[in-house]
């Protein structure tokens, strides 16, 4: 079967029209990504699925807008992160917010940069050698940390992109992000991942340690 190009004028133009097997290629080719990524933030398998729904949905509703400027994947995780800011904001709602004043203050100078930088995590995430166990400790990041997480540091998504999608500050991203990644290196030590191990698979922790005990 010859592989459908899901940006050209053609095919956006067989979407607006509501064709039906042009919206089953776009459902079939990103429903399991966009179930991946939702369960990779931490969602259950059923809030998983109805955030994929909402999202072709919105997209079905919008689609007429769509220039095709950018890549519809593009156009079509944009909602997605959309609707995943307002499961939060309606979650919160009903849980209450997570107060971080405490932790800006204490890691934060006033212009909102860091009083003294956390060590880096980012190149173990792609460690094959800590891959598993990174994947275990993840659970116990709290989801909006997680998100954040997931948007930085597997969608690569700039801190711009991010605080519009999520409706936040770069501080405050700077708060959420600090806070997934010293969860992840507490967890990582726990399961016994050695000090030299670290410094192999995170060269910069080591010498923001360093930096730090001089």
């Amino acid at each position: 079967m010859r592989k459908i190009d899901f940006s050209v004028p053609e095919f956006l133009d067989r979407l607006r029209q509501r064709d039906p097997a042009g919206w089953e290629a776009i459902v079939d080719a990103y429903l399991p990504q966009l179930l991946r990524a939702a369960r990779g933030m931490g969602f259950s398998s059923d809030v998983a699925q109805d955030l994929a729904q909402s999202v072709f949905v919105a997209l079905m509703e919008s689609i007429g807008r769509f220039e095709g400027r950018s890549h519809i994947r593009t156009f079509l995780f944009g909602i997605f992160y959309n609707k995943v800011s307002e499961h939060l904001r309606e979650k919160q709602k009903v849980e209450g917010n997570d107060p971080i004043d405490d932790v800006m203050e204490s890691k934060f100078d006033l212009s909102g940069k860091w009083r003294q930088p956390p060590a880096d995590i980012e190149q173990a995430v792609f460690g094959r050698e800590v891959g598993g166990m990174i994947q275990d400790c993840l659970q116990s990041v709290p989801q909006t940390q997680r998100i954040v997480f997931h948007m930085r540091e597997v969608e690569e998504m700039t801190t711009e992109e991010i605080c519009k999608k999520m409706a936040i500050s770069g501080t405050n991203l700077g708060v959420l992000l600090f806070r997934a990644r010293n969860r992840l290196r507490e967890c990582l030590e726990k399961k016994g991942l050695k000090k030299d191990n670290l410094c192999i698979a995170v060269p910069k922790s080591c010498g923001s340690s360093r930096a730090t005990n001089t």
